[in-house]
């Protein structure tokens, strides 16, 4: 069975450590199927003032991460193992992430481990970018103030889709983009118990017991993702 590594580098470590105990995440952590391991950025700064950033060439507002701590943080985690670990940095300049990235992650046996990139400031040196960072990743046209959030979100899309974490598989075999759906294709809705609640009642059909007639039903009701 598939094990999944993250190696994260970022300046705060200490905002993954909720991420990691709760829920589905830290169960499967628990359990040896998921490892999530933290690297502060700034042990790797040679100066006296463990500093990780300084004021751009060219001038203008903000401050740029350096070369030198993220080189030899990225250096030192890449020789953790003898894999071929992918580097992925998240910025708006990224690709957009969808759920058939996440499902390639989870099910690509090959890849075991990836190391996250957490930015901050302005961004980081283009020349770590250029040279180290092997995929970019965006999560919509918006800014945040630090990768950790995107860091949290990419472990998540991915982790949950790696088999045992979930414990029935068809939880995520049907569900908003997956194939079975329709991969620009938002859920269906979901009802359980009590059939009537303060007068707002479940469907007919999904009490009928008529299993053709909810699955016609539930077809019916699946959004294209776009109308939203």
């Amino acid at each position: 069975m598939k094990k999944m590594r993250f190696d994260i580098l970022t300046l705060f470590p200490e905002a993954f450590t909720s991420f990691k105990e709760t829920s589905i995440i830290g169960r499967a952590i628990n359990s040896g199927l998921l490892e999530i391991n933290t690297f502060d950025i700034r042990d790797f700064a040679t100066n006296k003032h463990r500093s990780v950033d300084d004021v751009p060439y060219g001038g203008g507002a903000g401050m740029v991460m350096s070369c030198q701590p993220l080189f030899d943080s990225i250096t030192h985690v890449k020789g953790l193992a003898n894999d071929r670990a992918p580097v992925i940095f998240f910025t708006p300049h990224g690709k957009n992430w969808e759920q058939t990235e996440a499902e390639n992650y989870a099910n690509n046996h090959s890849v075991k481990r990836v190391i996250l990139l957490c930015g901050h400031y302005e961004g980081i040196d283009q020349r770590i970018r250029d040279h180290l960072v092997d995929q970019e990743i965006s999560l919509g046209s918006y800014v945040l103030t630090g990768g950790e959030l995107p860091a949290q979100i990419f472990m998540d899309s991915v982790g949950r889709l790696v088999p045992g974490v979930i414990g029935k598989e068809a939880s995520h075999q049907e569900e908003s983009f997956s194939e079975s759906l329709g991969r620009n294709t938002v859920e269906y809705p979901h009802y359980t118990r009590p059939d009537d609640f303060n007068g707002w009642k479940v469907p007919e059909v999904l009490l009928s017991g008529h299993h053709a007639n909810i699955e016609k039903w539930r077809k019916e009701q699946c959004q294209d993702s776009a109308s939203n």
